[in-house]
């Protein structure tokens, strides 16, 4: 008899991390609203302000046909656990209203193009003025300067211009983007990591500050590994396999590869011992490891003739026992009924007030043993306004 599979418990609002900070959220699609997404699972309360009519783009941004309660669900996945304050900042008492949250807030998130916030009046430097604890973060497409100052922010125009297309994909392939939205969600990624420093600072100084990221400079982080080889290797261009690519700059035998029934991955690892273990003599000759780059596309060739021969259960079972670096290639359906996956408890139920509900993803960080997850679903556009005026701007002096 198997043990019942037991998931991590939740930890307790209040003894999240960022308890007791208010986070306004402008920002809208994906970049910003992840990075306050990432800050209400922390513990914030973020408080999404958005226009009474329409509301963030991204409740129209569909990647499927699914729709729940008039909203995408990319929008329901991203903006969960939020409230919603409906103001047009283009009319005087909205704006002001706008205001008076920033004096009370500890973060504002915001990604409009270059110059917006400046022609409302709620750019940095303005709004400081009112908060000088404000921590201020922002997100651009490609920065404040530069001849693509002005350039859509968008996802997949970042991975374009940014050199990553040419990386994924076979040597014949062309340029492959990535099939997610990477340069968005890591941009989201660094602006927390930002923004949280500079929560840090200001339990040390008393001041807030600006914190700046843009798509550009995220994806091109992200390939800090191989960009530093291309700018200590004379600027060589990346020479990725003809055989089952899965790294531009790594040896055979990296990569995914067929099997009689389904595929098995290959991480690094000596090319003889694979040989050996697996039966397939001529890898044998490759006892220079030099030769793995050198002849990486001959030697997965034979490689990849040889895998294709018995099931993917047969190959780990000869590999993992000696400690070769492999795994099963799962699609979703196969990884969900998987115990491993079940162990993590990695999903949560949302829900709005009126009973519509979404299962997504939780908070991948844990807390003192404690998952981060929560109950609050995407919010209606301006669901939170009267409650949030009566608690934090009825009785405002201002």
């Amino acid at each position: 008899m198997t043990e019942p599979i037991r998931t991590p418990d939740p930890l307790p609002e209040s003894q999240r991390p960022l308890a007791g900070l208010l986070v306004l959220d402008f920002s809208q699609f994906l970049a910003g609203p992840s990075a306050a997404l990432r800050l209400a699972d922390l513990g914030a309360r973020v408080i999404k302000i958005e226009r009474p009519q329409g509301g963030d783009l991204c409740r129209r941004l569909y990647i499927s046909n699914l729709e729940l309660d008039g909203d995408s669900t990319l929008f329901h996945s991203i903006n969960r656990n939020k409230e919603s304050f409906a103001a047009d900042l283009k009319n005087p008492h909205d704006l002001d209203a706008a205001k008076r949250l920033i004096a009370r807030a500890d973060v504002l998130i915001q990604n409009f193009r270059p110059g917006v916030m400046e022609r409302i009046g709620l750019d940095y430097e303005t709004v400081r003025t009112i908060n000088t604890r404000l921590v201020y973060g922002t997100v651009t497409g490609y920065g404040d300067r530069g001849p693509w100052r002005d350039k859509p922010g968008q996802d997949l125009l970042a991975q374009s211009l940014s050199g990553l297309t040419w990386l994924s994909g076979n040597a014949d392939q062309g340029p492959i983007p990535m099939g997610l939205a990477v340069a968005d969600l890591i941009a989201g990624a660094h602006l927390a990591q930002g923004v949280l420093a500079c929560l840090v600072r200001r339990g040390t100084t008393g001041q807030g500050g600006l914190v700046e990221v843009s798509l550009l400079e995220s994806v091109l982080d992200l390939q800090f590994e191989v960009l530093t080889t291309h700018l200590n290797d004379g600027g060589q261009a990346p020479h990725r396999s003809a055989v089952n690519n899965a790294h531009a700059y790594l040896a055979a035998p990296y990569g995914i590869y067929a099997t009689a029934d389904g595929h098995l991955a290959l991480g690094m690892g000596s090319v003889p011992r694979l040989g050996e273990l697996l039966g397939c003599d001529p890898l044998l000759e490759y006892d220079d490891p030099q030769r793995w780059f050198s002849e990486r596309d001959q030697i997965k060739a034979t490689l990849a003739a040889h895998l294709a021969q018995q099931p993917t259960a047969h190959w780990l079972a000869i590999l993992e026992p000696a400690d070769i670096w492999c795994a099963d290639v799962l699609d979703w359906s196969r990884l969900r009924a998987h115990n491993a996956f079940r162990a993590l408890g990695m999903t949560q139920r949302v829900a709005r007030p009126n009973g519509a509900a979404l299962e997504t993803t939780r908070c991948p960080i844990r807390i003192d043993g404690g998952i981060l997850t929560a109950e609050r679903g995407a919010p209606a556009i301006g669901q939170d306004t009267a409650a949030i005026r009566d608690e934090l701007l009825e009785n405002d002096p201002r």
